[in-house]
């Protein structure tokens, strides 16, 4: 007997959604239910910045979006080299969200 395949997923995106954005700064929060994932983007000067993007995900898939992520930087890195990292700045400790 041949192995079923199942469907191919199709997903539908707006141009407007396949527009991608740019983070420099990603805050993280999570309680018992879910992971926030906040990226932002704070302008060169360093006074100011701007929410780009907000994600909630379950703790089950912020997991497995954990692992993906060290996969594929492993896969980038064998295919280009190690990821040089600048210095860690400070964490700015004044940042918060106005209206």
């Amino acid at each position: 007997m041949a192995e079923q395949q199942a469907p191919q997923v199709q997903i539908k995106a707006d141009e407007k959604e396949l527009v991608a954005l740019y983070s420099n700064l990603v805050m993280i929060h999570h309680n018992a239910e879910e992971f926030t994932l906040h990226f932002i983007y704070i302008f060169p000067n360093g006074t100011h910045g701007k929410l780009m993007s907000s994600t909630i995900v379950s703790p089950g898939h912020a997991k497995r979006l954990w692992r993906a992520l060290g996969e594929n930087i492993a896969r980038f890195e064998a295919q280009y080299g190690t990821i040089r990292e600048a210095p860690a700045p400070e964490p700015p400790t004044n940042i918060g969200f106005v209206q």
